[in-house]
């Protein structure tokens, strides 16, 4: 994935300046799916916008630009979505932990362990909050939309890793010893 994706998807769903820009994909994609500042979105708003992907709609007070996805970048958006998964170098720090537990001592893997079970707990917790938000601001009778989906699957994943650290200490309390 690239942020060019992420963007390109956000102005797909509702055209938004800059800032506000930001401010949804802090509050949307940073820490589940990916990372990007104001210092990083802006200039690729600007790359986008020399490479016909996004346009200038509208402008606001103080210069602000309203960007809009072109069919261009509609159709960019499109081809990315259907591109094989994989054809970005995974990236999951929670994985590379995993690989390198056996640099630890017993004790500290327990810590550890225990950590990141608490940890993914309150994401998933968290993520069960969101998803009550979305549904309780969701007019009756209507779908609870895309974001629904994506919170759903953030809330299985955390609760996945929770449940992989808790048995980790299981396995560490029975006196199972790992070989690496």
């Amino acid at each position: 994935m690239s942020l060019r994706h992420a963007l390109l998807g956000l102005l797909a769903d509702t055209q938004q300046n800059g800032y506000d820009l930001t401010k949804r994909f802090e509050q949307t994609l940073s820490g589940h799916a990916w990372n990007a500042g104001h210092s990083q979105i802006y200039p690729e708003l600007k790359r986008m916008t020399a490479e016909g992907l996004v346009e200038v709609v509208d402008e606001g007070s103080r210069g602000s630009k309203v960007y809009g996805v072109t069919d261009a970048g509609r159709a960019e958006l499109r081809r990315w979505m259907f591109s094989p998964l994989g054809e970005t170098p995974p990236r999951n720090e929670f994985v590379l932990r995993l690989f390198l537990l056996s640099s630890l001592d017993l004790p500290d893997v327990r810590v550890l362990a225990e950590r990141m079970a608490g940890t993914s707990d309150q994401r998933a917790i968290d993520l069960t909050h969101a998803i009550k938000e979305i549904e309780d601001s969701t007019p009756p009778g209507q779908p609870h939309g895309y974001a629904r989906f994506a919170a759903e699957f953030g809330r299985r994943y955390f609760e996945l890793q929770r449940d992989w650290a808790r048995w980790v200490v299981e396995q560490l309390e029975s006196g199972e010893r790992p070989s690496s």
